[in-house]
């Protein structure tokens, strides 16, 4: 009789351990869907508002939706004075840093090529976890690291024979890719005193404000009759989709698989960005060659570029 109720109490325990993890998967899934469709939010938006003013608006409702939700679910947290500069130095590399150069660079390149470079921060990630030993790196993953250095350093020379905005966005778009990975690994430092929900909204609390005194003299200039409702929606969707929940069930995956395994999730943002680029800037995967020699390789390009997709020039 004991040894049947055992194994019903073990099969309730796998049964709702499966279902976590089927949950913790899920949301990691809409969470890279939410941010790789918030490459061509972004770059739209950025038509009519200014960059920083872009990311300033974004994480302050994000971040005001988020303490909110932590209050009403969890009333008891409260950030230890000894993790004040903890959080805070997330929140400078996660949002004052990460997600305003991501914004920046966004808005002067591609958003296909925004989806190939930010789909290095796995690389990032693995490096500084080595570094400071919280993650061990996997044969796995030290091939992953030159593919992903293989691949930019292709980006990165097409880019030379674009035009030098393109050029900056793309290294823009690679120092926010270096930060976030950092972000992902270091906040592990924190998960261990701090729910998912708490890890992920206090830095934003602190890079958010931060971010909006910077914006200030571009709000003013604003000419805010010039805004259009379109560039309104893509922020708020920007703000609740791409932050609020995103930045939630990016933490919550980090708690409970470890910031080597959702760093993986990086690619189907990056999948998903290159997509929303073509169907919502018409922009093309064209084949070019370089001066170099005969050998193709490929490229972003946007109408605007005067290219042919899949032409070799």
């Amino acid at each position: 009789m004991r040894s049947q109720c055992c194994a019903v109490e073990s099969g309730v325990l796998a049964g709702g351990k499966d279902r976590a993890a089927l949950l913790t998967e899920t949301s990691l899934i809409l969470a890279a869907v939410f941010w790789g469709t918030n490459y061509a939010a972004t770059k739209f938006a950025a038509l009519s508002i200014p960059p920083i003013s872009v990311v300033a608006v974004r994480f302050l409702v994000g971040g005001l939706l988020m303490y909110a939700a932590l209050r009403i679910l969890e009333p008891e947290s409260k950030l230890a004075r000894k993790d004040l500069l903890s959080m805070a130095g997330l929140g400078c590399l996660g949002v004052a840093i990460g997600q305003t150069t991501f914004t920046f660079g966004v808005s002067l390149t591609s958003a296909a090529n925004s989806g190939f470079i930010f789909a290095t921060a796995p690389v990032w990630g693995l490096l500084f976890g080595f570094v400071l030993g919280l993650e061990r790196p996997t044969w796995r993953g030290a091939a992953g690291v030159g593919l992903s250095i293989l691949g930019v350093g292709v980006i990165f020379y097409e880019g030379l024979s674009l035009e030098g905005a393109s050029l900056i966005g793309d290294l823009l778009v690679l120092l926010a890719a270096m930060g976030f990975g950092a972000y992902t690994v270091l906040s592990m430092r924190v998960l261990g005193r701090y729910s998912p929900l708490a890890v992920a909204t206090y830095p934003i609390l602190f890079g958010g404000p931060l971010v909006l005194l910077v914006s200030v003299p571009f709000f003013t200039r604003l000419e805010w009759e010039g805004v259009g409702m379109g560039a309104w929606a893509a922020v708020v969707f920007s703000a609740i989709f791409a932050t609020a929940f995103a930045f939630s069930a990016w933490q919550t995956g980090v708690s409970r698989i470890g910031a080597n395994r959702v760093l993986v999730y990086q690619y189907l943002i990056s999948i998903t960005g290159v997509a929303s680029g073509i169907v919502f800037f018409g922009e093309v995967l064209g084949l070019r060659s370089s001066s170099a020699g005969p050998s193709p390789s490929w490229a972003c390009t946007s109408p605007g570029d005067n290219e042919n997709p899949l032409r070799v020039v």
